[in-house]
């Protein structure tokens, strides 16, 4: 669920699903456009800095982050990122069977979504019964509710107005976790999943999009949307019926609305926050050095929660189909791509320790692993995980063992075809197209061609998950503590299962998709690990899957930024974390000038 990074985060309300991200961070800000200066002068407010608009208003069908969705929504449950634990939030509180299968929660009273009308268990009922877990909205949503090897899904019962029993076929350690995923309206949304459009589907899917006024968007979060104008804004106002109260009663959030800027690059973000006019920015490598000898002058402070939570990585499509005849991917190319030792040489050829160097100025880490290095679950190298330090020779050797040959430095196959592809990543992120142009230059080091072309986000996007037109991609995946989060990543079936991805629902079919024996062993140990309650034999599933993933390299872990926001002082109540970031907790933050 979960396409890319802190990513892929932001303000984490839920975590569920893992989603493509277009931006280092979301960050909250404010900025003075003319026409919002004389309405920042009468009410408290922040705006964010993103770098592209959403792509819809409707959750199921989402897939990017930053989204909308964390102010607006909120499930039963939430995760806390400074402790790590899961928390009531629409549900007051529930109660777990001895046998670990029957799951009863209770919801809060009074609950209202923000038209006024009351929330109820039928609104529970209604999310799981007839979105997640009908299999005609192509949510990503319903793969982290799969358990065990059936892939079976739980059944959902209203007990009475505010009570739902949840039964499980089996034991599912990361269950409480799953119900932070978005309670959406039944009164507002019911009537278009039971009409269908000509083709049968439910018209759902063409509803909520981001041609839908937003008056119109009926939510349960501590914000709701106000405006949106296309390339250059979403505005958030403050629910009126949100149901968090603050110590003394009063209602939150406190903080009246939030404006989302949409920017074209991070350097225009930074440009607004020196100015003056903004409130934080996230803070990448590059900007670290100017902006800490701001600090005391600018009257902001730079909050470092640690390595980011997400990854960032290339990735071949191994996909083997074909669309309409025709391969997805060049066959010779895709020869390439499915040699493991193909895989494994360009990861040795890749110069992380550079990268860190100049690419993030020092401040980041190696990532080896698409476990969060906060997971209790992470395997490290020390640990025994497998690691690809650059080794220019050690590449070479792979490429020849693989049948590849040098003709004057270029890298030539076993036909004699020149080593060529594509690299594509989303515009408008720096680190990124950095990142790209040095592996650009790396691989060049072992005779590989690599054409980098940086897309506009929805281009991008669509390559990646809909048209499956691509060759080789750099992108990232938001993180967590629960590995079971990256569910939809690691199922064959999983709408993010990218590097080899079987067309969802309602995409053109494609002929001939395999899956590998090692793409099938990691999600078996993944339905294993879930089923598991013991966290320490969880671990030992989990460590096998870390080194399946390293052997086989699906993905090509890269480096991991420091999660770093610069906030001005007049925020009061922020808990940084590189789970949460700054603004995790927006209902309780208020302004104190």
């Amino acid at each position: 669920m979960k396409f890319f990074r802190q990513i892929f985060l932001a303000i984490k309300y839920f975590w569920l699903p893992i989603i493509l991200t277009s931006a280092t961070a979301l960050t909250l800000t404010a900025c003075n456009p003319a026409n919002f200066k004389s309405a920042a002068a009468q009410m408290p407010q922040l705006v964010s800095a993103i770098l592209s608009d959403p792509k819809t208003f409707n959750y199921p069908l989402s897939q990017e982050s930053p989204n909308v969705f964390p102010l607006i929504y909120e499930g039963l449950t939430s995760e806390n990122p400074i402790t790590g634990k899961i928390e009531p939030s629409l549900a007051e509180s529930w109660e777990i069977s001895d046998d670990k299968l029957r799951f009863v929660f209770t919801l809060r009273k009074e609950l209202k979504w923000s038209d006024g009308e009351p929330l109820t268990a039928d609104d529970v009922i209604f999310t799981f019964n007839q979105i997640y877990l009908n299999e005609a909205i192509p949510a990503d949503a319903r793969d982290v509710l799969r358990i065990g090897g059936s892939r079976a899904l739980p059944k959902v019962r209203k007990i009475d107005t505010q009570r739902i029993e949840f039964t499980t076929p089996e034991p599912f350690a990361p269950f409480l976790g799953t119900l932070g995923l978005p309670i959406l309206p039944a009164h507002t949304l019911e009537p278009f999943i039971k009409t269908k459009d000509q083709d049968g589907k439910p018209i759902f899917l063409s509803k909520w999009g981001v041609d839908t006024p937003p008056d119109q968007i009926i939510v349960n979060g501590p914000y709701k949307l106000e405006r949106y104008d296309t390339s250059q804004r979403v505005v958030f106002r403050r629910n009126p019926y949100y149901w968090r109260k603050g110590p003394k009663g009063e209602s939150q959030p406190y903080i009246e609305r939030i404006v989302w800027q949409i920017v074209e690059s991070t350097d225009t973000s930074l440009l607004q926050f020196r100015s003056g006019g903004l409130d934080t920015v996230g803070v990448s490598p590059d900007y670290f050095s100017l902006l800490k000898v701001q600090e005391e002058q600018g009257n902001f402070k730079i909050f470092n929660g640690g390595p980011a939570t997400g990854t960032t990585f290339i990735l071949f499509n191994l996909n083997k189909g074909k669309r309409d005849g025709k391969p997805l991917v060049d066959p010779v190319k895709s020869r390439w791509f499915n040699t493991v030792e193909f895989r494994q040489a360009v990861a040795y050829a890749i110069d992380r320790q550079t990268m860190i160097n100049n690419t993030f100025r020092g401040l980041g880490k190696p990532q080896n692993s698409p476990i969060s290095v906060q997971s209790p679950y992470y395997l490290s190298p020390e640990e025994g995980l497998k690691v690809y330090n650059y080794n220019i020779e050690k590449a070479k050797e792979l490429l020849l063992k693989a049948g590849f040959k040098y003709n004057n430095n270029q890298l030539i196959d076993a036909q004699g075809n020149r080593v060529r592809f594509s690299l594509l990543t989303n515009a408008g992120n720096k680190i990124r197209e950095a990142i790209g142009s040095q592996i650009k230059q790396d691989l060049s080091k072992i005779g590989i061609q690599v054409d980098f072309t940086p897309l506009a986000w929805n281009t991008y996007t669509d390559k990646l998950s809909n048209s499956l037109d691509w060759e080789v991609s750099m992108l990232g995946l938001t993180g967590g503590l629960e590995p079971n989060d990256g569910a939809n990543v690691w199922s064959p079936e999983g709408g993010l299962h990218m590097f080899n991805q079987k067309p969802q629902a309602g995409q053109k079919p494609v002929q001939g998709w395999e899956v590998a024996p090692w793409e099938a062993e990691i999600a078996r140990l993944y339905i294993q690990g879930a089923r598991e309650l013991d966290p320490a034999k969880r671990k030992e599933i989990y460590a096998e899957t870390q080194k399946i993933t390293q052997e086989n390299l699906p993905f090509i872990y890269l480096v991991n930024a420091l999660s770093m926001s610069a906030v001005r002082n007049r925020f009061e109540g922020i808990q940084y974390s590189a789970l949460g970031g700054a603004f995790w907790n927006i209902h309780e933050i208020k302004i104190t000038n």
